[in-house]
């Protein structure tokens, strides 16, 4: 099947992929007084007292804001935030069918992170979570970091957050299968944009010690020239031995290549200059960095990728619904590391002991018992880790 041009008709069959839905009745004067006015005012005047109460007398508990601007929308760059439309009602889809969680898309007309950040404030108040998607780097650290400072409800970035969970779980379970350890493993990551970047500082929080990653230009180093702000602080983290050269010079040697980069950039020679049984995980879309086949021929031991045509699809889907819906099911003011990382747990130990195997690392995107997995393990960090105002 042509997926491209099948999702163009069905997208005009559609017409949107999400609708609200009225959950209460309004079929004669008293339902209507009950749900409008005048009853209405009780409720409002409940909300100016204590505004918390808007999580008990209103849908705001259960629902998401699906935030972008267009400039890094899925793979396809800068398209306007329109043009975006389409991957946050999908996203919102995923949401709801996946976590049952309300979500709703909203596309900002701006590329500047404080009229960005003024607007998601500004809006706040009408949502439990904020979901940002598809901002361009650097701007979404910038975007996110202010965000959480000035927020009491989740803020989570998914081409950031969602992608080092997904990555954490597939690796876990792909070292497992390969006899290694995360403390001895030497990892290369092409692309210093919001996934690499974030990818390096989870796996860091996790374990990992050596970490070398890549850009356009090739090695990151501390001290190197034209390093945006992001970059020079995970310089300060990462390719400890201070290596310089091109991603073939980071990819000798390495036990892991995590890609989130560009197709094609990988050949069969960088392959087989890696360490015994190397997993690369080329998650560039549409086209990965190296086609899977090729990188089996030159000896990868496992491969995923970020697409649903091969094995080992890593994709954030299997993320985002259930942190969500854990974060607000105990109303957690923040997504912190510890929940972050109980996600990565819960999805890699979804797959059983008797059934991982090489093209078999993760589950499969469309298992709702993953996704509640995640959200039970979530809900439980946040209420350990102490940043739930409800305990469940």
């Amino acid at each position: 099947m042509d997926y491209r041009k099948q999702s163009l008709i069905k997208h005009a069959e559609w017409r949107g992929k999400i609708e609200t839905k009225v959950r209460v009745p309004v079929t004669c004067r008293e339902e209507l007084s009950l749900a409008y006015t005048p009853g209405v005012a009780e409720p409002c005047m409940a909300i100016h007292a204590d505004v918390e109460k808007s999580f008990d007398l209103t849908r705001r508990w259960n629902t998401v804001a699906v935030i972008t601007d267009g400039t890094a929308v899925l793979g396809l760059g800068d398209i306007g935030p329109e043009a975006g439309m389409p991957v946050m009602e999908g996203k919102c889809a995923l949401f709801k069918a996946f976590g049952d969680v309300d979500a709703f898309p909203i596309c900002i007309k701006s590329k500047d992170p404080e009229e960005i950040i003024k607007t998601i404030m500004l809006i706040s108040g009408s949502f439990g979570g904020i979901n940002l998607e598809d901002i361009s780097a650097p701007r979404c650290f910038e975007v996110e970091t202010k965000l959480k400072e000035q927020l009491d409800i989740p803020v989570f970035h998914d081409d950031q957050h969602g992608t080092a969970i997904v990555t954490t779980a597939a690796l876990r379970n792909a070292l497992k299968l390969a006899g290694k350890r995360a403390e001895d493993i030497k990892v290369a990551i092409n692309g210093a944009g919001a996934a690499g970047i974030a990818i390096a500082k989870f796996l860091l929080a996790y374990g990992v010690k050596d970490i070398t990653i890549c850009d356009r230009r090739g090695i990151i180093c501390e001290g190197g020239e034209g390093l945006n702000p992001a970059k020079q602080e995970i310089a300060k983290l990462t390719n400890l031995s201070h290596k310089h050269g091109t991603l073939a010079d980071a990819m000798k040697g390495a036990d892991v290549l995590i890609g989130v980069s560009s197709a094609n950039c990988v050949s069969k020679e960088m392959v087989a200059s890696m360490a015994q049984k190397p997993i690369l995980f080329t998650c560039a879309n549409p086209v990965p960095e190296i086609n899977p086949d090729d990188a089996k021929e030159a000896g990868a031991f496992i491969v995923g990728t970020g697409s649903s045509e091969y094995h080992n699809q890593i994709n954030n889907v299997l993320v985002f619904p259930g942190v969500f819906r854990g974060a607000l099911d105990v109303r957690a003011a923040t997504v912190n590391t510890e929940m972050m990382i109980a996600a990565a747990n819960a999805i890699a130990d979804f797959v059983p002991e008797d059934k991982l195997s090489r093209e078999y690392i993760l589950p499969e995107a469309w298992d709702k018992a993953a996704h509640t997995a995640v959200a039970k393990a979530v809900a439980e960090a946040a209420v350990k880790s102490g940043v739930a105002k409800l305990a469940k």
